[in-house]
């Protein structure tokens, strides 16, 4: 069944470069296609998420764990599912929310490609899988908040994003050399058996990438800059995938978080006030995107505090409510920019109203929002706070979910307004026009799961859902607990709906203060100190480095020269001395060689051969001339022996 995983990953990211390649000559079918794609990657992860395939490609062969590896489990076989359904409703969203003049192809082909990414994300079970899906997702999501690139503004703010999630991301470099370094596998499961300050050095890495995907403080502001992307990247990026990476990669890596301790106590905390303050900020908001782009970072910090506190199967839960939650906000927030020209909210007085289908299905995903029971974030938020253990972190995550109902009711009390002055709601107002049925059906469907995963309140479901993510025996909450949460809920946004109503300069006053420019967090993280950073390095460079370098390549030139000199003056002149003298010495060798020695050695010869045919005469075979001989020898003898005497 591997070939469905890969199915998975490769059919919306070959589509895409096909698109992109294609260019707008594909504009008219980019749309349908990518409709359909989607469509398949939704029937692929239904039948992954049953199968549970496992895939490998060789990568870095040398080092264990070095693979393109995909591994479905519990958690991500719930995080396919819920990625290929929201791109494939927010897909349907954009075919009809795209002008009909737009780059069509380039927009779903970077849309496919990061689909692709993020499904890769969710079920990498190696690093080099991991940081290669990671890194194309941040690319994307660079081109794809800049599609509009021609308007003001639009490169900028993705420029923004790009560079401030960029810079979290470098942690799980960090994270990987740390992971190589205590345990010689760049496996995931690896990192949890890191020792000693190698695994505080890889959970510190891992933190930082992902409280930069998931705009968490200090890095939310981020989010805010992305809302100049058109409403289809916003309701799919901040909903279920590149906001929702970060959360899903702490509750991935919960034991690492677990074992080094105060990494899991750093992002409860970080989690939890992200989740207080970034509500605030998102109450102070006058633009509706910008308000849930601000909800999301609070919604998600929830995720962040249950993978802090290893409530993992509340994390997951909070995580798929609010993908369904938001991705339908942030539909209606588009729809109502294309009909009406506005995403104020003092604009958009009465727009439920004018928009009954829309209308309705907000209001059902703003009270999941507020946290208002029997709906879905009611439940999931309590399953989430079960798992706090302490006093001070409990109250600040409850604080935290009755601001949320603070936001959610600023929404509400104003869509679900009559206009002032006006009986009825005239549907054919000039300058508008009538929100697409398509649109409508998708956030129609988001509704419904916001309201229908409410059941995860009910016990049994709560437990089958914990098996589900082998994280059964976490801690569940009571039936106090959820009466509590859903009291809290209901008398704030009671209280909220009625301050808008009664005190609307309260409302005026919170929307002037600092936190309506998300608390200076723009200022903080901007992307001009690093840009102005990067001029002055380029100077540096420039005028400094450039100049040492090349007076460094002008003074080894001459060295080089002079080298060069000294070589054929002296060097090779003496190597040739040399040989000359050597061949001469070999000239005079050779002939004495052939004049005396070999001269000796033939001379020794002649002689030796001339007396051998000497001492072979005296062999004639006669019997008596052996006698005469013998008699010469003894009287040779005898006179030598008397002289001698």
């Amino acid at each position: 069944m591997s070939a469905s995983l890969a199915g998975l990953v490769l059919s919306p990211a070959l589509t895409g470069a096909v698109l992109l390649l294609a260019g707008r000559r594909a504009d008219r079918a980019a749309g349908p296609v990518a409709v359909v794609v989607t469509g398949v990657t939704v029937a692929l992860a239904a039948l992954v998420a049953v199968t549970r395939p496992r895939l490998s490609a060789p990568f870095l062969g040398i080092v264990e764990g070095g693979d393109l590896r995909l591994v479905v489990d519990g958690l991500s076989a719930v995080l396919v599912v819920l990625v290929t359904g929201i791109a494939l409703l927010v897909t349907a969203f954009a075919v009809a929310d795209l002008p009909t003049d737009a780059a069509r192809a380039r927009f779903f082909g970077y849309l496919l490609l990061f689909v692709a990414a993020m499904l890769a994300t969710v079920t990498a079970a190696t690093l080099p899988a991991l940081l290669l899906a990671w890194e194309v997702m941040g690319a994307t999501s660079y081109a794809l908040i800049g599609f509009r690139w021609e308007e003001p503004g639009k490169l900028a703010a993705g420029t923004t994003a790009f560079v401030t999630t960029r810079a979290g991301d470098l942690g799980l470099y960090v994270a990987a050399g740390a992971a190589l370094a205590a345990t010689g596998s760049l496996g995931l499961a690896d990192l949890n058996t890191s020792g000693g300050g190698w695994a505080d050095l890889a959970a510190a890495g891992v933190l930082l990438a992902a409280l930069g995907k998931s705009a968490q403080l200090p890095f939310s502001a981020w989010l805010s800059a992305a809302m100049q992307g058109p409403s289809p990247v916003s309701a799919l990026l901040h909903s279920a995938t590149m906001v929702a990476a970060g959360g899903y990669l702490l509750i991935r890596m919960q034991p690492l978080l677990a074992a080094t301790g105060w990494a899991a106590t750093a992002a409860a905390w970080i989690g939890a006030l992200t989740a207080l303050v970034l509500g605030a900020v998102a109450v102070a908001q006058s633009d509706l995107k910008q308000l849930l782009a601000a909800s999301t970072a609070a919604q998600v910090g929830f995720v962040v505090l249950a993978a802090g506190v290893g409530a993992t199967a509340g994390g997951t839960a909070q995580l798929v409510a609010h993908a369904a939650v938001k991705a339908g906000l942030f539909v209606a927030a588009g729809a109502w920019l294309t009909a009406l020209g506005t995403k104020q909210l003092a604009d958009l007085r009465g727009a439920a109203r004018r928009y009954p289908g829309m209308g309705a299905a907000v209001a059902v995903a703003g009270l999941a929002l507020a946290g208002i029971p029997p709906l879905s974030l009611w439940a999931t938020k309590d399953e989430v706070l079960a798992g706090v253990d302490g006093t001070a972190l409990h109250v600040v995550g409850l604080a935290a979910a009755a601001v949320s109902a603070v936001y959610a009711g600023r929404i509400l009390v104003v869509v679900l307004a009559r206009p002032a002055g006006e009986e009825a709601v005239d549907r054919e107002e000039p300058g508008t026009r009538q929100i697409p049925t398509t649109t409508t059906a998708v956030a129609g469907v988001l509704a419904v799961f916001a309201a229908g995963l409410g059941v995860l309140a009910v016990s049994a479901v709560a437990d089958a859902w914990k098996v589900a993510l082998d994280a059964d025996g976490e801690p569940s909450p009571g039936l106090g607990d959820l009466l509590l949460s859903g009291v809290l809920a209901l008398v704030v946004l009671g209280l909220t709906v009625t301050v808008a109503r009664v005190r609307p300069a309260t409302v005026h006053w919170i929307q002037r203060s600092p936190l309506a420019s998300w608390a200076g967090l723009r200022h903080v993280l901007s992307p001009r100190p690093a840009l102005a950073l990067a001029r002055v390095m380029a100077a540096v460079d420039d005028r400094l480095i450039d100049r040492v370098v090349t007076s460094l390549a002008t003074g080894a030139g001459r060295v080089a020269r002079q080298a060069a000199r000294a070589d054929d003056g002296a060097l090779d002149g003496a190597v040739t001395g040399l040989a000359w003298a050597t061949r001469r010495a070999a000239d005079g060798s050779a002939r004495v060689d052939a004049g005396v020695v070999d001269g000796g050695v033939r001379a020794t010869a002649r002689i030796i051969h001339r007396a051998g045919r000497a001492a072979r005469r005296p062999q004639t075979g006669l019997l008596h001339q052996y006698y005469v001989q013998a008699v010469v020898g003894l009287g040779f003898l005898l006179v030598l022996l008397l002289v001698v005497r």
